[in-house]
């Protein structure tokens, strides 16, 4: 009886620690700056990016209708959570070509070149990379804004107008299992 209780103890413990753990730990963002045009919009995720007000992930959801997109942080690490086992991985270029561009990968796609994927953590209630806020810029896309990380550009790429804004996480208990566009 002991044996059996010793060798099924590892496999409890790895299965603990990986897929109900993110689930119990998954929130959505919602973009905080007073007076623009991105104050309280959700974040969504689409086409490899991260934006706020899309109208429509075009993402294939466990719940189609909600379109605001769910993550998790796992050492350090976010994610876009879905059901699968195919993870999406965001990732952050704060080079001088990336300036600060937020992305992510499908499954085993490498880390686009001199990019990040570590560096994510929630203070007092905000998500931040490298312990900085982050960017909202204004785009094309039906009022959407994109999404990018402090990299000491005010408007990364070329943008216009872009806003800091304090990402709010707000956790999830039914958390939308989605895989996003590429």
């Amino acid at each position: 009886m002991q044996l059996k209780n010793i060798i099924l103890t590892p496999l409890v413990a790895a299965t603990a620690s990986g897929f109900p753990a993110a689930q119990s730990n998954t929130f959505g963002l919602v973009a905080i700056h007073s007076g623009s045009g991105v104050q309280n919009s959700g974040f969504n995720a689409a086409k490899s990016s991260i934006f706020t007000g899309l109208p429509s992930q075009n993402a294939s959801c466990a719940r189609p209708k909600e379109q605001d997109a769910t993550f998790y942080i796992n050492d350090g690490a976010l994610y876009l959570y879905d059901q699968s086992a195919t993870p999406q991985e965001i990732f952050v270029d704060r080079s001088g070509m990336g300036q600060g561009k937020i992305g992510y990968t499908t499954g085993a796609q490498p880390t686009p070149k001199n990019s990040e994927r570590k560096g994510w953590a929630i203070k007092e209630d905000h998500i931040q990379f490298a312990g900085n806020d982050l960017i909202a810029c204004p785009n094309s896309i039906d009022g959407a804004w994109s999404i990018w990380a402090s990299a000491g550009v005010a408007n990364p790429a070329g943008n216009k107008d872009c806003v800091g804004i304090a990402a709010r996480v707000e956790k999830t208990s039914n958390p939308n299992g989605c895989l996003y566009t590429q």
